[in-house]
């Protein structure tokens, strides 16, 4: 070993022995009034000016005045909030509250560490660990029992060893990151005890301010972490452990230049092959994307295909149509958090697809006893369609239906009875006729009748449209509501016009829970009816969403919660800020039970029972091809706080979400692991969660130090 990397080790490792010493006094540092710690410097008693603090075990002490007695410089920087104890060539740079130290050695390598208390203002002063001050400078210590005395001599250095023995496995100092890569830590001596969770901090060299880049609960566990292009360049990667509250246990820190360069690839195809059908593409990249695009290029015609904004995680399932057919160039494009671009290699493939038509909405063999609708599936263009109904007796053919590209609602009426065939035809774009092949169906040949306007569990509070389809033309129409309690019938008054839409708004003495049905009475039969409809009548006042803060004051009031959170779990303030400001229209429109008008807190809108029990409010179905309001239970809270607590218990608790912890830290890959656990059924969820990030700027908050 040679000179400098000797006077290194020992300059960097005589912390950890002092750490260690001075810790072992365990209860006999205890402040006493009776009997006070005495400091001495070189023999110099300066208890009087620099009398030190314990805090947790560990003596602090003023730095100016030890420092300056041992012939040191130091400079307090009031806006970084640092303190740079110089000694001839060597240095120790201090941030007050953090427990990241650099040290810079006669030869001017810096190297980086952590201790166990952070540097911090007391009265106006800035007190520091002993055991850093007389280690930067090069100083010995001794504790004298007896006296209650610390003795700092700069005469004397010690040989120490680490104080955290938690190492960082995966990475070596000074190492070059050019794309995702697997962080893991090693406890040699057991992982810390109180551990709650780990974290992974990539920091900037000169703020000692970065980003959480992995975390969980597991500690030796190896953590994914793809980079973003902008913590590009000179960084301090950092591995910490935390208990319960976010307090700082233990960590290990390195150096590490962050040198990605984008690159793309796309898979799913080889260069010259001959596609025939669907085929699913994907991205692979070496950074963290925003989003990936695929372009799809007719090379023969010039004619381009470009995808919607898709998960860079996700598949993207293409189907070619016959218009495609011919050469192709395919590729996959990739953006960063700036919208800049990144192309993948673009694969040159030919589709040769086969025509394909078909009739969709009946299966073979169905028996068709009220409303169909009829469609068609084609991998060419039209422009025109016609759904025919043949007799296979005869083969005579009968036209339902001549439309362009759209569906058809068809509803046989009691004429039509017995076995038919159902197919569609279409005329493509160049004139050409085409059929798709017979589909056997069965027609009831019942005169039926349908209500329109409600559905199963509806609760009705205000006006409904109410209508009926039936396939055979009525002479009268009425419709009834019959108690389910009690069995009273009662006919809702007012004009019916079979043809027509009625108005149904609710009076004082419709409330209950009743069926609803509609009759008819159709010449040849008499009288038919509907299925009936199980619906709840409530005429009283109804309550709605209400806001829990001023709008002016939600960011503030959310970012508290999301940063304490952030400290606690890893999990992107920006990402749980922006979640509550699209659930809620920045705590604007908070659920409240429709009846009642408790407030529920709830601003995630998770439904079930909470620690408050549960409000009603407002939740969508769909029924005959009409959308409803229903009731759903929604978790009530105490507080947005306790609502706040609860979202994060289950992102991190529940089974399904094992996805999204893997990518919490993140808010673009945390947003898109969100939609693929199925917290949303909106597709767009993800991209309406990043640019309410972007927008307002919330990646700020995701800034931490140690």
């Amino acid at each position: 070993m040679n000179f400098k990397t000797r006077i290194l080790r020992y300059f960097i490792s005589f912390i950890f022995i002092l750490i260690f010493v001075i810790g072992s006094f365990g209860e006999s540092f205890a402040f006493s009034t009776i009997n006070p710690i005495r400091l001495l410097v070189d023999n110099n008693d300066i208890t009087a000016a620099a009398a030190p603090v314990i805090q947790n075990g560990r003596t602090l002490v003023p730095v100016r005045f030890v420092s300056e007695e041992l012939n040191a410089q130091v400079d307090w920087n009031g806006q970084d909030r640092t303190v740079r104890i110089t000694k001839g060539a060597r240095s120790v740079l201090l941030r007050i509250d953090s427990h990241l130290i650099e040290y810079v050695d006669q030869d001017q390598d810096i190297t980086y560490n952590l201790c166990d208390v952070a540097p911090q203002i007391i009265n106006e002063r800035t007190f520091v660990p002993l055991r850093l001050v007389s280690n930067a400078l090069g100083a010995g210590i001794k504790w004298d029992e007896s006296s209650r005395t610390v003795y700092v001599d700069s005469s004397k250095t010690i040989d120490i060893t680490p104080f955290f023995d938690m190492k960082v496995l995966s990475v070596q100092p000074g190492q070059v990151i050019t794309g995702p890569y697997d962080l893991q830590a090693a406890f040699p001596t057991g992982v810390p005890v109180g551990a709650a969770v780990i974290k992974y901090l990539l920091l900037d060299m000169g703020t000692a301010r970065g980003v959480i880049i992995a975390s969980g609960d597991q500690f030796t566990k190896a953590y994914h972490w793809v980079p973003d292009l902008r913590q590009n360049g000179s960084r301090i990667l950092i591995a910490a452990v935390y208990d319960i509250n976010g307090h700082f246990l233990a960590g290990d820190s390195i150096p590490v230049q962050v040198n990605v360069i984008p690159e793309v690839s796309m898979t799913g195809l080889v260069d010259g092959q001959v596609i025939n059908d669907s085929v699913s593409l994907g991205a692979v990249m070496n950074f963290s994307a925003y989003y990936v695009k695929y372009t799809i290029t007719n090379l023969d015609n010039g004619k381009a295909y470009i995808s919607p904004e898709l998960d860079p995680q996700g598949s993207y399932t293409w189907t070619p149509m016959m218009e495609d057919n011919g050469n192709l160039s395919i590729k996959a494009t990739a953006y960063d958090q700036d919208d800049r671009a990144y192309e993948s290699h673009a694969f040159k493939v030919m589709a040769v697809v086969a025509r394909k038509l078909s009739l969709v909405g009946v299966s073979a063999g169905k028996t068709i006893n009220g409303p169909v609708t009829l469609s068609v599936s084609r991998n060419f263009q039209v422009s025109g369609t016609q759904y025919v109904m043949t007799d296979p007796l005869t083969g005579t053919e009968v036209i339902l239906a001549k439309v362009g590209y759209s569906s058809y609602k068809w509803f046989p009426g009691p004429a039509l009875k017995g076995a038919v065939q159902l197919m569609v035809r279409v005329m493509d774009t160049k004139g050409e006729t085409f059929s798709s092949g017979a589909i056997s169906v069965n027609l009831a040949g019942t005169p039926r009748l349908v209500l329109e306007g409600v559905g199963p569990q509806q609760v009705v509070s205000g006006t409904v449209k109410l209508k009926v389809n039936s396939n055979v033309v009525l002479d009268s129409l009425k419709y009834i509501l019959v108690n389910t309690k009690t069995g009273a019938r009662r006919v809702i008054p007012g004009l019916q016009d079979p043809s027509a839409v009625f108005s149904y708004a609710p009076v004082t003495g419709d409330d209950g829970v009743w069926n609803i049905h509609a009759e008819g009475v159709y010449g040849p039969v008499g009288k038919i009816t509907s299925a009936a409809i199980p619906i709840t009548i409530y005429t009283g006042k109804i309550y709605s969403s209400v806001p829990v803060i001023a709008k002016s004051r939600f960011l503030e009031m959310a970012s508290g919660m999301a940063i304490d959170s952030m400290q606690k779990t890893g999990m992107s303030a920006a990402l749980q800020i922006a979640q509550a400001i699209l659930e809620t229209n920045w705590g604007q429109n908070v659920p409240v039970d429709k009846y009642n008008g408790q407030l529920s807190y709830n601003l995630f809108g998770i439904k079930g029972i909470g620690p408050a029990g549960y409000v009603i409010s407002n939740t969508w179905e769909e029924y005959n091809g009409v959308s409803f309001r229903v009731d759903d239970k929604f978790r009530a809270y105490n507080s947005v706080g306790e609502s706040w607590t609860d979202h994060k218990r289950l992102l991190l608790t529940a089974s399904w979400y094992q996805i999204f912890r893997d990518a919490m830290s993140d808010s673009t890959q945390g947003a898109w692991a969100l939609r693929r656990a199925g917290y949303a059924t909106d597709s767009d969820y993800p991209q309406e969660l990043m640019d309410i990030i972007k927008l307002y700027d919330l990646q700020k908050l995701d800034q931490i130090g140690i």
